[in-house]
């Protein structure tokens, strides 16, 4: 089997490029969903997450909000409130990868000829770029990964570029993620020459996932 990581920056198109890999006939899993369900009332990380960061980051059912959380962990730059997200990291990144390595193993125990997928934003950033056999970056041009979240998230440009700029603080440059591949997949043009890209990259995957079985 083959273990991949999938990661490129904040709207670049990760989720679009997993679900292509999907129809080819990868096995995906997200680590955000790993992260969500982790964070349920009664988790351990939940407990861990309210902990540290307070009540106020809970909806009225208990339940944690996400843009609250979020508005913590990154800090307010114009009121000097310091970044918290590395605190943050060091509480989910662990129990999310420990999920991660227990999903491949189930894969590989059904298929050992799978390819099996890891869709994260911050794979080398949490050090685990080194537990996947390849390593996939999705990249596009900066000014589509505005348009793209802005439409995504319902906000005006300003703000957009704002909580990218934010949000990017967290995360390593592109260039930085594109030396550190194995592939890289440019989705700054039509969806079918992105479509094109991944199932080329599919077809040598499963092939060296074959050879490896």
């Amino acid at each position: 089997m083959l273990r991949v990581g999938l990661t490129g920056g904040i709207a670049s198109g990760k989720s679009v490029v997993g679900e292509m890999f999907v129809a080819c006939g990868a096995h995906l899993i997200k680590a955000d969903q790993i992260a969500h369900q982790l964070m349920q009332p009664g988790q351990a990380v939940y407990q861990e997450v309210v902990r540290h960061f307070g009540s106020g980051i809970l909806n009225p059912d208990g339940t944690v909000s996400r843009p609250k959380l979020a508005e913590v962990a990154f800090g307010k730059p114009k009121q000097s409130v310091p970044s918290r997200i590395e605190e943050l990291n060091r509480i989910v990144h662990p129990a999310v990868i420990r999920r991660q390595e227990e999903w491949m193993d189930e894969i590989e125990d059904q298929n050992h000829g799978a390819v099996a997928i890891v869709e994260a934003a911050l794979i080398l950033e949490a050090g685990a770029g080194k537990r996947f056999d390849r390593l996939i970056v999705v990249t596009c041009r900066p000014e589509q990964r505005i348009q793209r979240f802005t439409d995504r998230m319902k906000l005006d440009e300003q703000t957009a570029r704002q909580e990218i700029r934010r949000r990017m603080s967290a995360q390593l440059p592109d260039q930085e993620k594109i030396e550190a591949a194995d592939y890289v997949i440019d989705n700054s043009g039509s969806l079918d020459v992105t479509e094109e890209q991944v199932r080329d990259i599919y077809g040598r995957l499963k092939g060296q996932a074959e050879r490896d079985r």
